[in-house]
């Protein structure tokens, strides 16, 4: 009778178990999705201004990374600055589209620029916010979002908030 050994090895190894085990995670892992994202919409603090911005996530299930850079226009006469950001984040999502949205919560650290005038200050930042991806047409999806910046150092402004819809393609 022929029965399945995985130590037939005078050294004890495997013989097939390791292909064995690598063909099962194959099959039964889940594929990595990624998405990119291209966004408008408006830092809040002080003032209300234009921000703009691109991200590319990857995500597993229910937990994803993504890297975001956004620029934020400065108002002179608002005496607000303009802000770079260059995020990199952890993003806890619903595995799935409950009615054709997928929400999710997100945190992350990076590098921010203010400027206002001649005065500029870089350093590093958090933040943390959430929103939701709605499906649109196929791949196709609109992102809403909401992020609370932390900033270290010496900013003009220590929190700031920023709004923003965008267009969301998921491959």
């Amino acid at each position: 009778m022929l029965t399945p050994r995985c130590t037939g090895r005078p050294e004890g190894r495997p013989r097939h178990c390791g292909l064995a085990v690598l063909a099962l995670l194959l099959v039964t892992s889940t594929p990595a999705f990624a998405d990119a994202t291209l966004f408008i919409g408006s830092a809040t603090t002080p003032a209300n201004r234009p921000a703009k911005g691109l991200a590319f996530g990857v995500g597993l299930l229910v937990v994803g990374f993504e890297f975001e850079f956004a620029d934020t226009s400065e108002s002179i006469e608002d005496a607000a600055p303009s802000l770079r950001t260059g995020m990199g984040n952890v993003l806890l999502q619903t595995p799935f589209p409950v009615a054709g949205m997928q929400f999710y919560l997100t945190t992350g650290v990076g590098l921010y620029r203010e400027r206002l005038g001649v005065r500029q200050e870089t350093h590093a930042g958090f933040n943390t916010g959430g929103g939701a991806k709605i499906s649109l047409l196929g791949p196709i999806r609109v992102r809403l979002d909401y992020r609370v910046f932390n900033l270290r150092g010496e900013p003009l402004h220590s929190t700031v908030h920023r709004v923003y819809a965008g267009f969301n393609l998921a491959f």
